[in-house]
């Protein structure tokens, strides 16, 4: 077994791993209990070895491994990479590049929506992952050789996982096809916690300016307690008892008290003292200077219809392509195409609009018809449309 609890030997192993084209990254944390994850075992793999590192080893300095992340002439290669990448960025604020997430290469070659690592293995490589340490104490220690085999299989199989997607990517010419993705991937704002921008997780809940006020200060407010105690936000406030309370906005200690869902108790802690100062903040607030409160996008008239209509040729268009439905459109892209044919989505940008917008649109403008033969959905152009039904 291969596993890292010193700098020297990490420093060592990281200047081999240099050397190569690309190598398999996966982390092993812990959550439940904090704020930002508690990475305890970092695993990494080239083609001639996979090491596991001891994070929580004493006085192990992982600056080797950031180095190596940050290396623009290796590819890092995980899979469902967000996560693994948010620990990096919150210990040391780098982004690994050039980055290769197998997850999503693998909705581009027809795997379908967030398919497992384990359901790669087996489709790509025959392998079978053993789970049985999937729900260890990583933080425990001594690590037992059991979990450092199972930690190790993360790295070893996902280095044939990414030369078969690669491959399969290259022959389909769908290699610029992840670029959205993983600028999204890559971008420092997709993993930096704001607390101001903490309420944009409820942004649909409030339906008047005063509400959304009081939302926005009581979201930030706990958003800040969460990081600053290293604790879950739920461990400050409840999703549902802060909703609660920005929409009763009350201004005492006892109004406070008398909401159902309250924790009894609290609104006499300074917790609830800074509750009430947040909810008089929000009520202060210029109503002109919020953002503007989306109302729910709920398709009326013939919206609807069309939506639906949508959705059919959405799932043709992802079959006929073998790419997951999810990666071409959302829902709400659909709902926005529905309502307005320059919709901004991505579903109208790039690679997605010459497989499906552009489909989409001649469907709205009954140029395109949707038809059933042999139990699977094909589309049909004006002109055979009109072929077939002169021949009926």
């Amino acid at each position: 077994m291969s596993l890292i609890t010193s700098t020297d030997e990490l420093a060592q192993a990281c200047a081999r791993f240099a050397r190569h084209p690309f190598v398999t990254v996966d982390t092993e944390f812990l959550r439940e209990t904090t704020f930002w994850p508690k990475v305890c075992v970092i695993q990494i793999a080239s083609d001639d070895e996979a090491i596991a590192i001891d994070t929580l080893a004493e006085d192990i300095d992982l600056a080797p491994f950031f180095e190596l992340m940050a290396n623009e002439s290796v590819v890092k290669v995980f899979h469902a990479a967000r996560q693994d990448v948010e620990i990096m960025w919150h210990h040391a604020k780098m982004i690994p590049t050039p980055l290769f997430d197998t997850q999503v290469a693998a909705m581009v070659c027809g795997f379908g929506d967030q398919v497992s690592y384990g359901e790669l293995a087996q489709a790509l490589c025959r392998v079978t992952i053993d789970k049985s340490s999937r729900f260890t104490d990583w933080s425990r220690r001594p690590l037992s050789d059991a979990q450092i085999t199972y930690a190790l299989a993360d790295v070893t199989h996902l280095r044939d996982i990414y030369r078969a997607l690669l491959g399969k990517l290259e022959t389909s010419g769908r290699i610029d096809w992840l670029g959205d993705e993983m600028q999204s991937l890559t971008a420092p704002a997709t993993y930096e916690q704001h607390p101001d921008n903490a309420w944009e997780r409820f942004r649909h809940r409030a339906r008047k300016p005063r509400d959304l006020a009081v939302l926005m200060e009581l979201a930030a407010w706990r958003e800040r307690e969460a990081q600053s105690k290293d604790v879950p936000r739920s461990r400050v406030l409840k999703d549902d008892v802060m909703i609660e309370v920005a929409l009763a906005a009350p201004r005492t200690p006892e109004a406070l008290a008398n909401l159902r869902a309250f924790p009894r108790g609290m609104e006499r802690s300074r917790s609830g003292s800074e509750i009430l100062v947040a909810i008089e903040r929000g009520l202060e607030r210029d109503h002109k200077t919020l953002p503007k409160i989306e109302r729910d996008r709920r398709p009326g008239g013939n919206t609807g219809a069309t939506v639906e209509l949508l959705k059919v040729l959405l799932r043709q268009v992802s079959e006929r392509h073998g790419v997951a439905a999810k990666m071409i459109a959302t829902v709400d892209d659909l709902e926005a195409i529905a309502s307005d044919d320059k919709a901004d989505v991505a579903a109208m940008r790039g690679w997605r609009r010459e497989i499906f917008g552009v489909k989409a649109l001649e469907l709205k403008r009954g140029k395109l018809a949707l038809t059933v033969e042999r139990g699977r959905v094909v589309t049909l152009e004006w002109q055979d449309v009109q072929a077939e039904t002169e021949d009926a």
